[in-house]
């Protein structure tokens, strides 16, 4: 069985009252969840119940909206890809929020360009990711110093990304070229192998393949590959029917 949905292991006992009762809805509980993801971003926990809780609240009351606050929580979202969970935050932010001002037929509010610029820089990450281009999305983030500051609150950014690449990898492939595997990770010589080997456990052959090798990843339930028989059980009776009414003269 599965986890559930609003299910958070390291969840504090005040915010799971809250989120079980009426005061979710209260506007006075908005600095209590900004607490709550800031302690996310610190200890490295995530609660996608809790922040889509807040997000719910920036909608009946968007004058309690903090931009660092909404870009963290989607910063987080990336860090569980390929859940939808992103998809379900932009879902609860404001459709002008959306779109970038060039596109928009009217100017957002002031204060909002700021945030729409971010979350567009956040979709396209969000973006490649979904595209399991996991190189373009390492150029992309190194491409602006704004990805830079958007990810800056979230602690271990990078190393959980390449944790997540790596168990995607790990589902759908049995081994691949290093220096392919190298460009998804963004990373090279001993910090790779030390990555590779102790923290994924694969193997590494460097006397095979091109690019410096070939690295081997264990079969597991996800990448190993089962053939698939499909049997149709049809009766006589059936068949008989079938036959019968292929002779039958048209009315």
């Amino acid at each position: 069985m599965g986890i559930v949905f609003d299910f958070a292991q390291a969840r504090p006992e005040h915010i799971d009252t809250i989120l079980n009762g009426l005061d979710r809805y209260n506007p006075e509980t908005t600095t209590v969840f900004q607490d709550y993801v800031t302690q996310q971003c610190e200890d490295r926990t995530y609660d996608c119940y809790a922040n889509l809780a807040l997000l719910k609240l920036y909608q009946f009351n968007p004058h309690l909206t903090r931009d660092e606050t909404t870009t963290n929580i989607l910063v987080k979202a990336l860090t569980v890809f390929p859940s939808p969970d992103f998809s379900l935050c932009l879902h609860l932010l404001p459709p002008h929020i959306l779109h970038s001002a060039s596109s928009s037929s009217s100017l957002p509010a002031a204060g909002d360009a700021p945030l729409s610029e971010a979350v567009q820089k956040l979709t396209a990450l969000n973006t490649l990711l979904s595209q399991a281009d996991y190189k373009g999305f390492w150029n992309t983030l190194d491409s602006d110093d704004l990805y830079a500051d958007l990810v800056a609150d979230v602690s271990g950014f990078e190393e959980i990304m390449r944790v997540r690449i790596a168990v995607t990898v790990g589902q759908s492939c049995r081994e691949l070229e290093v220096g392919v595997l190298e460009s998804w990770l963004q990373l090279h010589g001993q910090d790779f192998e030390r990555f590779v080997v102790g923290v994924c456990e694969w193997g590494i052959d460097n006397t095979t393949g091109g690019r410096g090798g070939i690295v081997s990843i264990p079969v597991n339930k996800e990448n190993e590959a089962k053939g698939t028989i499909v049997r149709e059980n049809v009766n006589f009776e059936q068949f008989a029917r079938v036959v019968k009414r292929a002779y039958e003269q048209p009315a």
